[in-house]
Parts: structure tokens; C-alpha cells; sequence
């Protein structure tokens, strides 16, 4: 038997599960299932605590790939101070809810005609590259548009114990800091509106203490290089990192001690901002799919269910993940566990695996199960398309 992860504090077990307010065996009667419900409330009271921790002069930006469904980007807009998109696609997304002035479109590899879209909206580009760089340049001169850019740095440090590490080694993403002064002054001298930096050091961070010292090393960088470039930058980015406790062992982040500790080394009359993601929104959803097959092999039992990796790529273990391990999950009628049960979707391989060998209340064909923190990178971080199964269906509660 294994464990499965702490089931987040906004959702009771072991009895009934409701989901703002309602029975979630009623939202999958009334929506069907597969289905992903996002209670907004959760996401509102996460952005307002989180605010709370930080010094007045760090606002909040939304990375919008954790989670780009439209109407919890419509909730989300008026509670944030930004958007951070990275392709056309989550441009467009974006700006039907934000002013372009707000919004940040990173991300390498960045089209001749998505640099064009964003320069022409007033959007902000954070630069990946020296190449991408000339290539923005040359676009706003065509268009005579003075263009919004910032750079966005690959710093000499890493987010220790990030799940995925952005910074400390040669990367795709960012320009190696050393090579930053001199093209701030570049795009100063080309008479582009230069926004100020993009720093962002790791991802999925569970340790306080590493991502207070990240942060502090990052304040301590960007004053560095803006001191070499000769420019005060009008925004550092401090990227984020926040990770949610997933599995077994898994424990929050202290955002107060986290916010605390910023507001002691920000650099007066400087603007700064947090990109979050996951943090945000993971521990709003739920993803509601029912028993279709209750089947007995080599003395194991196994709950087939009409919804898996096509849909939560991130819960089977398939998406970044070294060692496979059990996200929350439990029966939506609730129940106490009585056996060993191992959670799988239909899809024709053995990957589509949503819980292993886990206690579980008894469940037959119909019941519903829930699985949580999918409120990020589940839908769209998922392959849709394999072997042509249904969609999952998306509500906000």
C-alpha cells in the first residue's frame, strides 16, 4: 500500500465531498464526467492572502499557462496586477481580460509575428536572447512603434530543490547575466521602452528558507546589473517558484515568513512582481471521474475510470515526475478506507495509472472519484488527443 498527498485544507474527507458549497456527486450528475470544477472563491482568498505576506511593493502576476480556462481568467484579471503568457494563443487569451500595459509574454522562440502581435498591443517581451533582441528591434522600427521590452536573465543560481531548476546552468531561457548590462544599454540606445528584468531561478519549490535566499539573491542581482547597465529598471520580475504539496511528506510554503523576508532587501523605489502559477490555482480544482470497471488480476483491484493522463498527465507521473507517486484522492461519497485499490484510466497503456496501490474506500461502477490540486497543468498540460477519447468538461463554481 501507498500513501497518497495531503488532501488541501479548503476540502473535508473522509465524508462527502463538496465543492463550493455543492455535492461534487451532483456536479458530475449535472456536468458528466470526466470534469474539472474550479471553485473561484479558493483562488480569490489564495491571491488575497498572498497579498497580505508581501510588501506593498511586489505586486502579483498570473502565469496563465498553469491554467488558461477562460472564464477563471475573467474571475482572476480584476485581482491581479498582471498576466505573463508565453505564445499568441495565451496573448489573445489574455488580452481579453487585461489591458496590454499589464500583461508579459515570455518564453523562447518567440515568431517573427508573435513579436509583431505584442508590439503592436503594447505588451511587454522579455527577451530570451540577443537574436530575439535584434529581431524585436527591427519589427518596432517598421511598425514605428517604440516597443515595451525587458530582458528576461538566466541567473548564475539555482531555486534549491526546485522540480524543474530555470537558472545555474546553461538554458534556453534567459541571457546568461553577465551578457545582460550591455544589451540593456542596447535597447536603451534603440530607443525602446525597457521595462526592467525577468528573473526566474526554478519552479515547484517546497523549501521556505531556499526560496527566501533565491529571492534575496535575485533583489541583490538585478541591482547589479542595473547598476552595470547604467539604468534603474522599472520592474524586476522575481519569477516564483511557490510549489503545493502534492504528495506524502508535503508541507506549504510559509508565504508570510517568504514576504517578510523580501520586504527587508527590496531596493527602495523599485517596482517588483511575483509570477505564479500552480500556487495560485492547483489547490482549486478537483477532477471528478467515474467507475466504468471494478476488476480483480493477480489478487490486485484495479478502478477503471472514464478519465486519466489525457486529461491529468501530471497525477499519472508522466510530466517531469523521477519517482511516481499518489496525488490526493478520494471517493466523492466519502468512506473510510476498507481496501487496496490501484486508480486507472482507459487508455490503452499502461501509463494511464491516476493511483497506485492506495487504500480506498469500497467503490463499484458509477461512484465518482476526486482527484485534487487540479486546478494547474491539467487540461491543457495534458495529451487531449491521444487515442481520441472525449474531452474532459471545465466548470467554475
Amino acid at each position: 500500500m501507498k500513501p497518497t498527498g495531503p488532501i488541501p485544507p479548503y476540502f473535508t474527507a473522509p465524508g462527502p465531498l463538496a465543492i463550493a458549497g455543492r455535492a461534487a456527486e451532483d456536479w458530475a450528475a449535472d456536468r458528466g464526467t470526466p470534469l474539472f470544477v474550479y471553485d473561484q472563491a479558493i483562488v480569490a482568498d489564495r491571491i488575497a492572502t498572498l497579498r497580505a505576506a508581501l510588501p506593498p511593493a511586489v505586486e502579483i502576476h498570473y502565469a496563465i499557462k498553469a491554467n488558461p480556462y477562460a472564464p477563471l481568467l475573467a474571475a482572476m484579471a480584476p485581482l491581479v496586477g498582471g498576466l505573463d503568457v508565453a505564445s499568441a494563443g495565451e496573448l489573445d487569451m489574455a488580452l481579453a481580460v487585461k489591458p496590454a500595459a499589464h500583461i508579459s509574454f515570455a518564453g523562447p522562440g518567440k515568431r517573427d509575428a508573435e513579436l509583431e502581435a505584442a508590439i503592436r498591443v503594447g505588451a511587454t517581451l522579455n527577451l530570451e536572447s540577443e537574436g530575439e533582441a535584434t529581431r524585436a528591434v527591427a519589427i518596432a522600427d517598421r511598425l514605428g512603434i517604440t516597443p515595451r521590452l525587458a530582458v528576461r536573465v538566466n541567473p548564475s543560481f539555482e531555486l534549491k530543490g526546485s522540480g524543474m531548476k530555470m537558472g545555474g546552468r546553461p538554458s534556453p531561457f534567459g541571457i546568461d547575466e553577465a551578457r545582460v548590462p550591455a544589451l540593456v544599454r542596447r535597447l536603451i540606445a534603440a530607443g525602446a521602452d525597457w521595462r526592467g528584468f525577468h528573473i526566474f531561478a526554478g519552479s515547484q519549490a517546497l523549501d521556505t528558507a531556499a526560496i527566501i535566499e533565491t529571492q534575496r539573491a535575485t533583489v541583490h542581482l538585478a541591482r547589479d546589473l542595473a547598476d552595470r547597465a547604467g539604468a534603474m529598471p522599472p520592474l524586476v520580475n522575481l519569477g516564483g517558484g511557490f510549489g503545493v504539496p502534492y504528495f506524502a511528506g508535503d508541507t506549504p510554503v510559509d508565504v508570510t515568513a517568504i514576504g517578510a523576508a523580501l520586504g527587508e532587501v527590496l531596493e527602495p523605489g523599485c517596482a517588483y512582481a511575483i509570477e505564479l502559477g500552480r500556487w495560485l490555482v492547483a489547490e482549486a480544482g478537483v477532477y471528478l471521474t467515474r467507475v466504468v470497471d471494478r476488476k480483480d488480476s493477480g489478487g490486485e483491484t484495479f478502478l477503471v475510470v472514464d478519465g486519466g493522463l489525457n486529461h491529468q498527465l501530471a497525477a499519472t507521473g508522466n510530466f517531469g515526475t523521477v519517482v511516481r507517486r499518489n496525488y490526493p484522492v478520494m471517493l466523492a461519497r466519502g468512506g473510510e478506507p476498507t481496501e487496496t485499490v490501484s486508480i486507472v484510466g482507459p487508455l490503452c497503456t499502461p501509463l494511464d495509472r491516476l493511483a497506485d496501490r492506495i487504500a480506498f474506500p469500497r467503490a463499484d461502477v458509477g461512484d465518482v472519484v476526486a482527484l485534487f490540486l487540479a486546478g494547474a497543468y491539467g487540461a491543457t498540460a495534458s495529451p487531449a488527443r491521444f487515442l481520441g477519447h472525449p474531452d474532459a468538461q471545465e466548470v467554475l463554481a
